[in-house]
């Protein structure tokens, strides 16, 4: 019988905000400042962080409270099963869990190629080597239990925020001495740069994925959830300011976190807020090695059971599920064009959204799982940036990406709905 490894349930409320801050603070915040600035230029930009990351609150409101409820891991997965049925559930978990590993493999390949030169790395051959090694590295330390991967993600989140809150620091002390920014001026442009900034705040959503391992989950879902976002915004638009008041060519800036640290605290703080980058990228890729698997996991129970892939260890880890998820991931790391592959992410995330805000009507209407109609208030506004993001952020090829991917999806449903079905009468 499998086990979701319950009995000494590893993770504790700051963990799991640990793990939301650090599934939010990627890599994407170096840089997304210049691309804001070239749509909203000045304190623009600024409002633009802001305005987008208020407008993903009810998102992380909806996950936050259909999570305390489900005290299981999955997350979006066990959201669908209980308001659609194992059909739906299957279907988004698929494609959240392709994507996971297409994002881990491309994570891992893009930290490769950034410290390959000092790493002494030359070749195309000792790149691959090297970030293969690197998966098959992180599955081992999540094998070895849930209670070390939460000190570790913990500790790499404290490690991505101290050169930003250090530039924040040294905007503090030099404030007095820069030049006030441009004023906002509101265009359509507006739009473009905060879809830019909504892919930025998205990353909040893993937290209920693990809810099944985290200690006094009823209470420590929704503090994680929506506190992991608003620590977000409030860290964002300071870095958005830092960038705008020490950067007057913002938009032209290819590192703009990093040229903002130069300016304000010097070679040597520039150097630590570019390395953070490097840091960021090994949260997100330890966060995914963790989390991933459990979307198969997911999967694998309830009607289903394919392999008994949601069998937990007792230090509540799914270690067949996390073995598979880190051979397709190896493999990967050596294929060409992930970039594209990595576009899946975007889609998932929206699949995500709109499945658990549709969850969340329906268990509320149906009064399940202690929720009323009142509780379903962040369901429709989540919806509604879900059909912005649709029409205005994704492209053809991503689409086209999770078209295919779900395809996949309903082929493996079917053969599994095949081996359940009883054997006819043989004459």
């Amino acid at each position: 019988m499998a086990t979701n490894g319950k009995e000494g349930r590893a993770v504790g409320p700051l963990q799991l905000l640990a793990l939301g801050l650090n599934g939010i603070v990627g890599v994407g915040i170096f840089f997304v400042p210049a691309t804001v600035a070239a749509g909203a230029p000045g304190l623009g930009g600024v409002l633009v962080f802001l305005a987008t990351g208020l407008a993903l609150l009810p998102a992380a409101f909806a996950f936050a409270i259909l999570g305390r409820r489900f005290d299981e891991d999955g997350g979006p997965v066990v959201f669908a099963r209980a308001a659609f049925g194992p059909g739906v559930a299957f279907l988004v978990g698929w494609v959240a869990y392709v994507s996971g590993f297409f994002s881990l493999a491309a994570v891992v390949v893009g930290l490769v190629n950034a410290t390959a030169p000092a790493c002494g790395l030359t070749g195309a051959m000792p790149r691959r080597a090297a970030a293969v090694l690197l998966v098959l590295a992180l599955a081992l330390v999540v094998a070895s239990g849930l209670r070390l991967s939460a000190r570790l993600w913990t500790s790499l989140t404290a490690l991505k925020l101290v050169p930003l809150l250090l530039l924040l620091g040294a905007l503090a002390v030099g404030f007095a001495s820069l030049p006030p920014p441009a004023p906002p001026v509101v265009s359509r442009s507006w739009l473009a740069a905060g879809l830019a900034v909504m892919f930025s705040f998205q990353g909040f959503e893993v937290v209920p994925v693990i809810a099944g391992q985290v200690r006094s989950s009823f209470r420590a879902i929704p503090m994680a959830t929506v506190g992991s976002l608003g620590l977000a915004i409030v860290l964002y638009c300071a870095l958005a300011l830092a960038c705008v008041l020490a950067l007057p060519a913002l938009a032209s800036s290819s590192a703009p976190l990093a040229d903002a640290a130069g300016v304000l605290g010097g070679s040597g703080l520039a150097r630590l807020v570019a390395a953070g980058t490097s840091v960021s990228a090994l949260g997100i890729a330890f966060a995914m090695t963790v989390t991933t698997p459990r979307y198969l996991s997911a999967l694998a129970a309830g009607e289903h059971h394919l392999l008994d892939l949601d069998r937990y260890s007792s230090r509540g880890v799914p270690l067949r599920a996390l073995a598979v998820t880190a051979v397709v991931a190896a493999g990967l790391v050596g294929a060409q064009e992930l970039g594209e592959l990595f576009a899946l992410s975007s889609i998932a995330v929206l699949m995500q959204y709109g499945v658990s805000a549709a969850a969340l009507l329906v268990l509320a209407w149906r009064r399940q799982r202690g929720l009323v109609p009142p509780d379903a208030w962040p369901a429709l506004p989540t919806l509604l940036v879900g059909v912005v993001l649709v029409r205005y952020g994704a492209t053809l090829r991503e689409a086209a990406t999770a078209l295919g991917a779900v395809a996949v999806g309903l082929l493996l449903l079917w053969l599994a709905t095949r081996r359940r079905q009883p054997a006819g009468p043989r004459g």
